[in-house]
């Protein structure tokens, strides 16, 4: 009989691989000097943003990543440190991180990963700058729709100014 202690430590191991293989992007914090309520209050603001806050030991996430081939995040993992998986798209949960690390600077960005790609700080931070997924798709759509409008306005504009000439036609035909 496996003691308890392995049972949770396996139990956390698999929790992070499965979280690794259904993420998107995963993210690195120390939160040493961090209180417990302020805690609560970032894995609440990361639910909405599509992600959420796993703590666990530090050779356990070791252990963890060495068999997701992601040998490279094990230098970041020291101390009091806690891994965030983001599901969906990776900005909303940086912005989160960002802004929280802004009130709380016992917080502190170690890197991560997204996709296939290493991340460091300087990354969330920039990706933290980037605007919401739905102010992009509408900056899409207005490009998109920019050179239509544009056509549309000018094919307005000759006829406009072809009406314009055949009343100036009729006026003078119409007083000679």
């Amino acid at each position: 009989m496996k003691k308890i202690g392995l049972v949770f430590k396996e139990a956390s191991e698999k929790r992070i691989k499965d979280s690794l293989k259904g993420s998107n992007a995963v993210f690195i914090v120390k939160y040493s000097g961090v209180k417990s309520p302020d805690m609560s209050s970032l894995r609440q603001s990361l639910k909405p943003a599509g992600a959420r806050l796993f703590v666990v030991k530090n050779s356990v996430a070791r252990r963890a990543f060495k068999s997701a081939n992601i040998e490279i995040l094990i230098k970041n993992v020291e101390g009091n440190c806690g891994l965030i998986f983001a599901k969906d798209e990776p900005v909303a949960p940086s912005k989160v991180l960002c802004n929280f690390t802004k009130d709380h600077e016992a917080l502190k960005l170690e890197g991560g990963y997204i996709g296939d790609k290493i991340i460091e700080r300087k990354d969330i931070e920039s990706m933290a700058k980037l605007p919401s997924k739905e102010i992009l798709r509408a900056q899409v759509v207005m490009a998109l729709n920019s050179p239509i409008s544009g056509l549309v306005i000018t094919l307005n504009q000759v006829l406009a100014k072809f009406v314009i000439c055949l009343d100036q036609i009729r006026v003078k035909k119409t007083s000679n």
